[in-house]
């Protein structure tokens, strides 16, 4: 039996998960906290922290606070924080959130109810990313904020913490309202592109509906003169292409003999009781891998066989765990089979 294996890898990624690749790179082009479109499109948020008040966008501070900030967030202190640094290669990218969320279920000591996290990316190489996570107790929470901002509801405000000087965003509090309205900019911006996309292909059908007229026109007369040599070129070329066709099955032919037939001949030879895992064949030489009970026997079959001029060994006959012999062989096809003698069946 021939074995052979199939190798999806390409700079370390699994072409397999192409598509998710796909998916993953538009998902952090517009979702991701470092988004260059995120930047441009997400709503500032006031951030507090006990009597101080700062202003992010997109997780970046804002150099002034502008009067018209729709979202509101609390900084809870580091007392109530776990927080980690956790170091992903780059290829596992298109997994991190999967891989975070296995994170937070070893590490947060509360209940499955009880644990709300976030993460931000802190920094990135060619083959690491460095996330800042962020664990939190729910109740704990919502504690803190009812003592300090009299704040009951969760989804009232959104709820950040600091991990080493980069700012995470707390899910399951009053974020959603920050996502929509980050959706719906989206959407108005993807509207806006597709209506200049529209206006740019209108402006560029009328040139070329103007630019076809007058195409139509050059091409009716170079229609009409290539009708009158339309035929002796179609012969023409077709006559190139078969002699190209031609020279090139005959070098084919000469250069590598039929390895099908081979193939067949070996079956018949080999039976059933031996196996061969490797079969190469480079014009009239063939290598031969394979296991066998004897394989002294084998080789002295292939050597009886008047198809073969020579059969060697390059390596000495082994001896595998599971009683069998593993058996290397060179061998050279006849020249009367390379020029086309068919295989005894």
């Amino acid at each position: 039996m021939l074995e052979k294996g199939q190798n999806w890898e390409l700079f370390g990624y699994d072409m397999r998960h192409l598509g998710r690749y796909w998916a993953a790179a538009w998902r952090d082009m517009l979702w991701a906290h470092d988004s260059p479109v995120r930047r441009r499109l997400d709503e500032v948020v006031t951030v507090r922290s006990g009597e101080e008040t700062a202003c992010y966008q997109s997780g970046t501070a804002c150099h002034s606070i502008p009067t018209d900030a729709g979202c509101a967030a609390v900084l809870v202190p580091d007392a109530l924080v776990l927080s980690r640094q956790i170091l992903v290669p780059l290829q596992a990218e298109s997994e991190l959130d999967s891989l975070l969320e296995l994170e937070v279920r070893a590490s947060s000591p509360f209940t499955a109810e009880d644990t709300r996290w976030g993460w931000s990316v802190q920094a990135r190489d060619e083959a690491n990313i460095q996330v800042a996570l962020a664990i939190v107790s729910a109740s704990a929470t919502m504690a803190f904020l009812g003592r300090e901002y009299d704040k009951h509801d969760p989804q009232a405000q959104e709820v950040w913490a600091e991990v080493s000087g980069v700012m995470v965003v707390l899910q399951g509090f009053g974020e959603g309202v920050r996502e929509q309205r980050y959706r719906k900019r989206l959407l108005q911006a993807a509207g806006l592109l597709a209506l200049i996309a529209v206006l740019l292909a209108a402006m560029a059908g009328v040139a070329a509906l103007y630019k076809g007229v007058e195409l139509q026109r050059l091409e009716q007369l170079s229609a009409a003169t290539q009708r009158e040599a339309a035929e002796a070129s179609r012969l023409r070329t077709v006559l190139a292409t078969a002699n190209e066709t031609i020279a090139a099955a005959n070098e084919v032919i000469a250069r590598y003999p039929n390895p099908h037939a081979e193939l067949a001949r070996l079956t018949r030879l080999l039976g059933d009781e031996t196996s061969v895992s490797s079969f190469a064949m480079a014009g009239p030489e063939i290598r031969l891998r394979g296991r066998a009970a004897d394989a002294a026997l084998v080789m002295q079959e292939l050597t009886d066989e008047p198809a073969y001029q020579r059969v060697q060994a390059p390596q000495a006959i082994s001896r595998l765990a599971n009683g069998q012999e593993q058996f290397s062989l060179n061998i050279q096809v006849g020249e009367k089979i390379q020029a086309g003698e068919e295989v005894r069946q």
